[in-house]
């Protein structure tokens, strides 16, 4: 394996990094939950990272199925947008708007999505980096050469790179939807915040973890090349794990 496994259920999934050597993945798997399963190989010493999101009894709750087609959108709208020549916090943001946008689509925020995108609500939602440079290491080096500027906004202050993306640079894209009690706690206590949420439907997902999904892609000249192939729709998930054994 490339990397300590991450394997979170429930409300673990809300936990990025769940789970090493002094705190094990020690939590049960209950029927109704989602999985969240971050994992990679290594192969001639060079590694992969991928995540899968995806429910405990392989049928999604209409809950689950709105949080993950969320997810499942930014990253695909992320890929279709990365080539050589994209600044990697535009595609970022590009991640948060997506996600932003269908929790609005679902009632769970409101108002305008520039106005949330000036208040870093996405943030709240998606409060680490969008991906990270993947080679020999897992998170590999180069991701601040001299002249890059690490960005200090909120949602971007994590960003592992804000590099002008080169072909043959290969990246992870991973955005995520997680409900992060002392992230919900801050939005609801922020006025500039609080007024976007309907609060009724944020705290009924309080409990609910998170949803993150990571594909390793080679930069283009003009587009990506996606290297990591598994079921990714809700319909493929659920064909996948409905098969008889």
């Amino acid at each position: 394996m490339g990397y300590d496994c991450i394997g979170a259920t429930g409300s673990d999934c809300a936990t990025l990094h769940y789970g090493h050597a002094g705190n094990p993945n020690d939590g049960l798997i209950k029927d109704g939950d989602m999985c969240l399963f971050d994992m990679g190989c290594e192969y001639y010493c060079y590694g992969a990272d991928v995540t899968c999101s995806f429910p405990v009894n392989g049928v999604f709750t209409n809950d689950q199925k709105v949080i993950y087609e969320a997810v499942l959108a930014a990253n695909r709208a992320v890929m279709a947008n990365t080539k050589a020549g994209v600044n990697w916090v535009d595609n970022h943001r590009l991640a948060e708007r997506v996600i932003l946008t269908h929790l609005r689509e679902f009632g769970m925020v409101k108002g305008d999505v520039d106005d949330m995108m000036r208040a870093h609500l996405g943030a709240i939602f998606f409060p680490h980096g969008l991906g990270h440079f993947i080679g020999l290491d897992t998170h590999d080096v180069g991701g601040y050469p001299p002249g890059v500027e690490r960005p200090t906004e909120p949602g971007l202050e994590s960003l592992r790179t804000a590099r002008v993306l080169k072909a043959n640079m290969v990246v992870t894209i991973e955005p995520g939807c997680y409900f992060i009690d002392t992230l919900m706690d801050r939005a609801l206590a922020s006025e500039e915040q609080r007024d976007f949420i309907d609060v009724a439907t944020f705290e009924r997902f309080r409990k609910f973890g998170g949803v993150r999904i990571e594909d390793d892609v080679v930069v283009r000249e003009t587009d990506c090349e996606l290297l990591s192939v598994v079921p990714r729709t809700v319909n493929e998930i659920q064909t996948f794990m409905g098969q008889k054994k």
